[in-house]
């Protein structure tokens, strides 16, 4: 619930509710920035965070609200569906247990879902059966790290609603995220537009048309 003297927005996005703020405890804009500033709220002076919410209760909005995601981090494939980025993170650390520490969503203007997976190299290093010093690049593509990841990307589509719900294609990426590098946030997430960023050179090998042994996809054996 918003605390007195604090108003909230909710404003349609795809399938979601994006939530603004306004009130004395809001800041009033960036020092000497105006542009930021601009960007930074709508046409009505709420403070635009980027999160969304849903109702506890749609029949009962007394009852308060729940965060639902990053509405900032969500993007559309060129097919024209909304990919919501933090649902299918956690769907996809999920089936790739125990491989998948971290996941970045990629596929911004492009057909297809990829992730560039953190892995958990204790994790993989125990699947494959190698030593806790096994080089990193010797751990990723182990057949049995890649049998498991495969499994993983074919049961987010089997219980996915569409294309816009798991990866077509994924790849491990052996260095960890960097944090004087900014793909950590202060809170301890990654931040998914710092990494796609910094790691565009990955991106685009993910999507090369001559897939390598390290891109691991649907169809590959």
């Amino acid at each position: 619930m918003p605390i007195p003297g604090t108003e909230l927005k909710l404003v349609p996005v795809a399938d979601k509710l994006e939530v603004r703020v306004k009130g004395p405890n809001v800041f009033p804009g960036y020092w000497k920035q105006p542009r930021l500033t601009e960007e930074a709220f709508d046409d009505e002076g709420y403070y635009i965070i980027g999160d969304a919410v849903e109702f506890v209760d749609p029949k009962k909005p007394e009852q308060g609200l729940l965060f639902d995601g990053r509405v900032a981090e969500d993007f559309k494939l060129l097919t024209g569906t909304w990919v919501h980025v933090g649902s299918l993170r956690v769907a996809g650390i999920d089936a790739l247990s125990p491989v998948a520490q971290d996941i970045v969503v990629t596929g911004h203007d492009r057909d297809e879902i990829g992730f560039l997976v953190f892995p958990n190299m204790s994790e993989c290093r125990r699947l494959a059966g190698l030593p806790t010093d096994a080089p990193a690049d010797q751990v990723l593509r182990h057949p049995m790290v890649k049998e498991r990841v495969r499994e993983g990307l074919v049961r987010m589509k089997r219980e996915g609603g569409g294309s816009s719900t798991y990866p077509a294609r994924l790849l491990l990426m052996a260095e960890p995220p960097s944090t004087e590098a900014g793909e950590i946030t202060d809170k301890g997430y990654i931040n998914q537009r710092a990494v796609l960023t910094r790691r565009a050179d990955l991106v685009v090998h993910l999507y090369s048309d001559e897939i390598d042994s390290g891109v691991i996809t649907l169809g590959a054996s």
